[in-house]
């Protein structure tokens, strides 16, 4: 309850509604919950999960992307074709014939000055030059010793080398590189040169890479060439280069790489058109070609292997060993792929290749258009495919089963593949399914994961609910063998009980006001009795109110079947009255009536029927057969005869010498044609062992044997006996029942086909 106020300011009571509305919270997400399936709602929560990993795309997720990327190159690289590209490669064979790098500026000028001369359109530098040339005579003036001042004037007078090459520079079209650096560099306050560019859409430079540095070249060769680019290579988290930055953002200002600087010096200084929007940049425009990126302005470069005759040595050019044509009209790189230059990159096509062929690859796919895609929708492409599978999965697993599940998922799988590939190899679209694959396979592992984990708990379930029935060997075998509960059933030899309470409607009478209290007794009652058939490796067949039905030897095998239900049935004895000295202890303390618990136990071996009895909607491991019958019967006889044991003769017969087994009679059961042997069970074999058993069977045999010849004196003798003997075995009714014969006999004589035989007329 909450308090407000009405209007005159009386406190009334307000009953707080959250309380309810959260209830109602909860049963509605119940209901949820229960129409979809608990294994559902978490094969949801995981997808939802899978699909947020893809979103903020770790590492390893984009890797795996990567990688799927680099295997289809792998299985269809570009097809190398005729390009106007060529690479001047300052090998170790170069280096051998003129030294070691940095070459002198002379040397440079008359390699440019000869692949201009060989028709080489435009030339760019994967290399940069940031010092003064070590051997320009003005250099060399200061640094050498022993000269004297007249021969250091001369040299100072002479012109220097970089004057040269940069001479050479203005009289031919070349690119110069640079690189980007992790920090700021002092540059003596040049400013960088502004590269002609045009945007549309916005300013890209926020999705750009970005370096607070430059590596620059000298003032004199940087204002004499043609163009200055941006020659670094960023390879992915792993090593591989695949793509490629068109555009760097250096010190705030956008400098291209080195191939569009190239391609834009070769087509006569034209701008470029950089395309952008609120995703980032779209594509770049130069020369009248329109250069897809993605949205960090990176080129995607389409691997072709690698051709050895795109490579010419620096010292055939400089040697003019070069053939006639092999330099006209070509895009010429100048790099290195001496391995002392350290200038190695990995691609998805080789471990180890010089940075200057991942610029002619590039240069190559863009003359040739053979563009790679990764569309900016790919990714909502590729969480929808996800999605789908995911719910596919989530879907149909719990309905098709694991088996089924797993084909439709290969072919669902199969499905995807083959349009990634498709797009790929016709189209040049890079669209991942490798995640969409690995997350179904996540959704479908952690599916049969549920379900056998369901299957432990509905294990457990079984274990749980059988072993109040079942002795704990079987429950096990269910458990492995769950195909045995079917319908069906097989013959084998197996021993029955019967056990009833007696005088329990005089019981019940005194709980008449109280029937939780009679289901409390009821529930004590049948609970030694119980555990005495499990302890006996029993199965309880049934309740039957105030009844126990059990059997042995089946499902299990039992060579001592008929020992162990005797020895059970002594066991619920013993329960039952340790059960009633507690029972007499608390009547008294409440100062209640008291009427003790008392049962009737029938006990019969014989071939039975014993399997899952029933219709298909439900059915019982029960046993049927005659002796089971027998078995009801002498339970109900037994208290005719005022014991509370009686076992037929294969019981008897069964436990031989194991129990103290007394003969009662023969009887012919209601419902039988066949008379019966029966025996009362009144203790163990050390019982059976003690004179005063053996004296009290003796006595009984010979009034049996009396009674059987009609002799009805000799049958009260040997009574007489007999209850002398009677002095710790309650047979008292047992007597009387003989007793009331021989008079009725004697009255009545039985007629000359009499063979002894009693007839019950009552179950």
């Amino acid at each position: 309850m909450a308090d407000g106020f009405e209007p005159g300011g009386r406190r009334v009571p307000v009953v707080a509604n959250d309380s309810k509305d959260r209830r109602r919270g909860v049963g509605a997400t119940r209901r949820v919950l229960n129409a979809i399936g608990f294994g559902r709602c978490l094969g949801i929560a995981l997808l939802v999960a899978l699909l947020v990993v893809r979103i903020w795309n770790p590492a390893p997720v984009e890797t795996l992307l990567l990688r799927t990327f680099d295997l289809y190159q792998t299985i269809q690289p570009r097809q190398a074709g005729s390009q106007p590209v060529v690479v001047v490669d300052i090998d170790e064979e170069s280096l051998a014939a003129f030294g070691q790098w940095p070459w002198p500026r002379t040397l440079v000028a008359d390699l440019i000055r000869r692949i201009h001369g060989g028709g080489g359109a435009v030339i760019g530098f994967d290399a940069v030059f940031p010092e003064a040339d070590r051997l320009s005579p003005a250099t060399l003036a200061d640094s050498l010793t022993g000269i004297d001042e007249p021969l250091r004037a001369r040299l100072r007078a002479l012109p220097g080398t970089d004057d040269a090459l940069a001479q050479v520079l203005r009289e031919s079209r070349v690119v110069l590189g640079q690189s980007g650096y992790p920090r700021r560099l002092p540059n003596s306050g040049r400013p960088l040169a502004e590269v002609p560019m045009a945007t549309t859409g916005g300013d890209p430079r926020p999705f750009l890479p970005e370096f607070p540095g430059i590596v620059r070249n000298i003032p004199i060769l940087e204002d004499a060439a043609s163009g200055r680019a941006m020659f670094t290579l960023l390879p992915e988290q792993d090593g591989i280069v695949r793509r490629v930055p068109a555009l760097i953002n250096v010190e705030g200002m956008v400098m291209p790489t080195l191939v569009l600087e190239m391609l834009r010096v070769a087509t006569g200084q034209s701008p470029f058109l950089v395309r952008s929007d609120s995703a980032g940049v779209r594509s770049i425009a130069v020369a009248g070609i329109e250069i897809p990126t993605d949205r960090n302005g990176r080129i995607w470069v389409n691997y072709a292997r690698n051709d050895p005759d795109t490579y010419v040595p620096a010292k055939d050019v400089l040697a003019g060993a070069v053939a006639q044509g092999a330099l006209a009209g070509k895009l010429v790189l100048v790099g290195s792929s001496a391995t002392g230059l350290f200038d190695v990159k990995s691609t998805p096509l080789d471990a180890a290749v010089p940075g200057v062929a991942i610029h002619a690859q590039l240069l190559e796919t863009i003359l040739s258009k053979s563009y790679l895609l990764r569309p900016h929708f790919a990714l909502g492409a590729e969480l929808v495919l996800t999605a789908t599978a995911g719910l596919l999965m989530i879907v149909l697993v719990p309905i098709l089963g694991a088996f089924t599940a797993l084909l439709l998922g290969c072919g669902l799988a199969a499905a995807l593949i083959a349009g990634s590939w498709a797009l790929y190899a016709n189209e040049g679209v890079l669209l991942d399914v490798a995640y969409t694959l690995v997350a179904g396979l996540a959704i479908y592992v952690f599916l049969i994961f549920i379900n056998y984990f369901r299957e432990e708990a509905r294990r457990r379930q079984v274990r749980g609910a059988f072993s109040q029935y079942l002795s704990p060997a079987l429950v096990e075998q269910l458990v492995r063998e769950p195909d045995r509960l079917v319908l069906g059933g097989e013959r084998k030899q197996m021993t029955v009980l019967f056990c009833d309470a007696r005088g329990f409607t005089m019981i019940s009478e005194l709980f008449k006001a109280d029937p939780q209290g009679l289901t409390r007794l009821m529930n004590r009652f049948l609970t030694p009795l119980t555990q005495a058939v499990l302890d006996h490796n029993g199965t309880i067949d049934k309740y039957m109110g105030d009844a126990v039905m059990a059997f042995w030897n089946a499902p299990l095998d039992d060579a001592r079947h008929a020992e162990n239900s005797c020895a059970a049935a002594l066991a619920m004895l013993s329960g039952l009255q340790r059960l009633n000295a507690v029972r007499i202890q608390e009547a008294a303390e409440a100062d209640q009536p008291y009427l003790p618990l008392r049962v009737g136990i029938g006990i019969n071996t014989g071939a039975c029927v014993v399997g899952n009895l029933g219709s298909d909607l439900r059915f019982d491991y029960s046993v049927l057969g005659d002796p089971v019958n027998l078995a009801s019967r002498l339970e109900g006889q037994s208290s005719r005869y005022g014991v509370p044991i009686l076992v037929g003769t294969s019981t008897a017969e069964g436990a031989a010498g194991k129990f103290a087994f007394l003969e009662i009679d023969t009887v012919r059961v209601k419902g039988k044609a066949e008379p019966e042997r029966i025996f009362a069970l009144l203790g163990d074999a050390a019982l059976a062992a003690e004179p005063a058993f053996r004296a009290l069977t003796a006595r009984t045999d010979e009034a049996l044997s009396c009674y059987r010849a009609r002799d009805w004196d000799g049958t009260e003798r040997a009574l007489t006996a007999a209850r002398a003997q009677d002095q710790a075995f309650d047979l008292d009714e047992f007597f009387q029942v003989y007793e009331a014969r021989i008079t009725a006999f004697r009255e009545n004589p039985p007629g000359p086909d009499w063979d002894g035989v009693h007839e019950a007329t009552t179950k």
